[in-house]
């Protein structure tokens, strides 16, 4: 028997592992960035978690995905119980995770590598495994997942994936070896509840099972060396219920989503179609592949707004070639996948590991963690070449004269003359080979320790960023945001009006244009024409025009120019209400009557203020909205508008909809179970009556 050789294994990995961390390091100085402020100020919206009914609350408060991401929002908990908080702790802790994914990739790929080479040389195996996961693990593009706080949501998954999988496998095994209760319990623990914490972590969890079926079909039964040697149906009744039935779910599932988005369209936030975007991803994944085998140490990072989206094969001119690149990729890969196991199993994974996120649900076209999890397998084939593993290839019916001249000696044959020439020159790779790992390792570890130093300078990495992607309306807007607070508005407005000639609908350009100038003591009337146009004709503002306008309205109190008043804020809101795209959209709508319900009150309009939240609040009825609204009015001293604006809740409440199936539903039920909305209507409507009381007698 072979002396394990675990513990030479664990500790290289240990060193790899700490290799990783400092290059990672300068990184952890960053800021948050971008969605951190859509999903993190959670953890102090009702105030500090600090006690089981604010626990339940902020855990079920998820709204990404039907599930709700709960056990992402979890893990936030790690960090910080309240926000605003410190960046720091969120980046160590993805840092942290990030190695603990490089460590379970390491060990399945030595498992896998144990499994299908028993014959080969170990040492060489589990230099693969580690060459492999160091590969990924170092890679650049994966620098916009660990550093990006956020993306917690696509790293807890693969670290789910990567345990369900060994799970499974040990439970093959198990099995293999007659040991059936352990053998199907393993394997239910690792198709089952890991897809399922998985899930629950981001949707592109539930792929667990149907990469599994990769490795099975690619991998375990093309290789002459893992036959699973139990004819009982356990097995096989296993992988139906837990491996082919999810899987077929899951493809039910996106054919039905392609259908719906055919049938009925898609939202109208999106500038293309369906049809568009599968046009397009196509380009999309060979931009992603080329990123991945040609790594560079600053790639276009979080923005991918100015994708272009293709409308025919031939517009733009790569669609067709990239979807015929695509296709023939998977076509020769499940072709060879008994000559090439390893290669196959590396681009077939990587394809399904992409089907959520890149077919036909009408996510953004383009975001570089959507890699993450797909590729973990990319870099082994070249790892076990570097690594000298000779890969043996199962023999199809009709080949055994072939595999006779393989296994002759060599005296039964003639060596021509030319064959010593190339046995030198491989001699000669197969000592170049350790080299050239070390210059691969020591190429991704400079290029991503360069990388994480510009992720830990916020400044700089918007200014690169934007140079990056000149037509990136996000990225421009992002670095004007930087150059303002660094006291450089002129820089902002050069910048802008630029890109705001090109792409005059941006609402992001034209209101952060008004915002330097004015930073400058003057705004040129051609910018409030181009801020009312852009409020026109956006798609959709997002959040940003309720923040924006809110924080306007604080500023016109004390403005730093004479153009920022509350008549240029009306005026811009006008714009916003004839937009036909805010007018379809109820959320948007519902915004607009809030801001000017908040200009109203301003002005010292209670009844006009009172009429726009009404009006606000009878587009969609929700508590959260109606209790703000009502204590915002008495805040500006009109307690009894507030008591009247809760009372119209009172009486349109029933017209509430339903919370959708999922988490929205959970949260709801939790609110309910807690009686959390009537003590907070109870505690808000004593408090106004109190501030009521204490005002004179038809004074407000």
């Amino acid at each position: 028997m072979k002396p394990s050789r675990a513990p030479t294994f664990f500790l290289l990995l240990t060193g790899l592992l700490i290799a990783t961390a400092i290059v990672y390091y300068p990184g952890l100085r960053g800021g948050f960035l971008f969605d951190d402020y859509a999903n993190l100020p959670a953890l102090g919206s009702d105030g500090p978690i600090n006690n089981w009914p604010a626990f339940w609350q902020y855990i079920t408060s998820g709204t990404a995905d039907p599930t709700g991401r709960p056990l992402t929002l979890l893990s936030f908990l790690l960090d910080a119980h309240n926000w605003p908080a410190d960046p720091l702790p969120f980046k160590r802790t993805n840092l942290v995770l990030h190695l603990l994914n490089g460590a379970l990739l390491a060990c399945l790929l030595r498992v896998l590598g144990r499994m299908l080479l028993p014959d080969a040389n170990q040492r060489r195996v589990d230099t693969a495994a580690l060459l492999g996961a160091e590969f990924w693990l170092l890679h650049p593009l994966f620098v916009s997942t660990t550093l990006y706080i956020v993306q917690r949501e696509a790293m807890l998954p693969t670290t789910f994936t990567l345990l369900g999988l060994l799970a499974w496998l040990h439970g093959r095994t198990a099995l293999q070896k007659g040991s059936r209760l352990s053998g199907a319990a393993w394997t239910l623990c690792g198709l089952l509840a890991c897809t399922l914490l998985g899930t629950l972590s981001k949707a592109n969890g539930v792929l667990l099972p149907a990469l599994a079926l990769v490795i099975e079909y690619t991998l375990l039964r093309t290789s002459p060396n893992a036959p699973l040697r139990t004819t009982s149906s356990l097995y096989r009744v296993c992988m139906l219920l837990l491996a082919w039935i999810p899987a077929l779910l899951i493809l039910c599932y996106l054919l039905v989503e392609g259908w719906q988005g055919f049938v009925h369209g898609i939202s109208a936030v999106r500038t293309w179609t369906l049809g568009q975007r599968l046009l397009t991803e196509p380009r999309v994944l060979m931009e992603y592949l080329n990123l991945l085998w040609l790594p560079r140490p600053f790639t276009p990072g979080l923005f991918n707004d100015n994708v272009q989206a293709s409308t025919s094969l031939l517009a733009p001119g790569t669609t067709l070639p990239a979807l015929l690149g695509v296709l023939a990729l998977i076509a020769l890969a499940w072709k060879y996948r008994r000559q090439h196991p390893f290669t196959a199993t590396a681009i077939l994974f990587y394809f399904v590991g992409q089907s959520i996120e890149s077919s036909t649900i009408s996510l953004e076209l383009y975001f570089e963690h959507r890699n993450y999890l797909p590729a973990l397998l990319m870099f082994w084939p070249l790892a076990l070449w570097l690594c000298n593993v000779r890969v043996p290839q199962s023999t199809p019916a009709g080949t055994e004269r072939n595999a006779m001249r393989l296994t002759m000696s060599p005296a039964m044959e003639t060596t021509p003359p030319h064959s010593q020439q190339a046995d030198s020159s491989t001699l000669t790779l197969r000592k170049a080979k350790p080299a050239l790992a070390v210059a691969l390792l020591m190429g991704l570890g400079l290029m991503t320790h360069t990388n994480a130093e510009l992720w830990g300078n916020t400044h700089d990495q918007a200014i690169l960023w934007a140079a990056l992607n000149p037509d990136s309306p996000r990225a421009q807007a992002s670095a004007a945001i930087a150059e303002r607070d660094a006291g450089h508005p002129e820089l902002a407005v050069i910048r802008l009006k630029r890109l705001l000639v090109k792409d005059p609908d941006q609402v992001q350009l034209a209101l952060n244009l008004f915002s330097a100038q004015c930073q400058l003591g003057s705004i040129d009337p051609s910018t409030i024409d181009a801020s009312q146009t852009a409020l026109r004709t956006s798609r959709d503002t997002g959040n940003l025009m309720a923040h924006w306008f809110d924080g306007m309205m604080e500023q016109a109190q004390h403005p730093p120019c004479r153009q920022l008043n509350l008549e240029t804020i009306a005026s811009l809101l006008d714009a916003a209400q004839k937009n036909p795209y805010l007018a379809t959209n109820p959320g948007r709508r519902q915004d607009l009557y809030y801001l000017q319900g908040h200009l109203a009150l301003i002005r010292g309009n209670a009844d006009m203020a009172l009429t726009d939240f009404n009006h606000g609040l009878d587009i969609q009825v929700r508590e959260s909205d109606a209790l703000a609204q009502a204590a915002l009015l008495g805040a500006m001293g009109y307690p009894r508008h507030g008591l009247a604006h809760l009372d119209h809740y009172k009486a349109v409440q029933q017209k509430a909809t339903p919370p959708g199936l999922g988490m929205p539903r959970v949260h709801a039920w939790v609110l309910e179970q807690q009686d959390y909305w009537p003590k907070e209507l109870a505690r808000l409507r004593a408090t106004l009556r109190s501030d009521a009381a204490s005002q004179p007698t038809g004074n407000r």
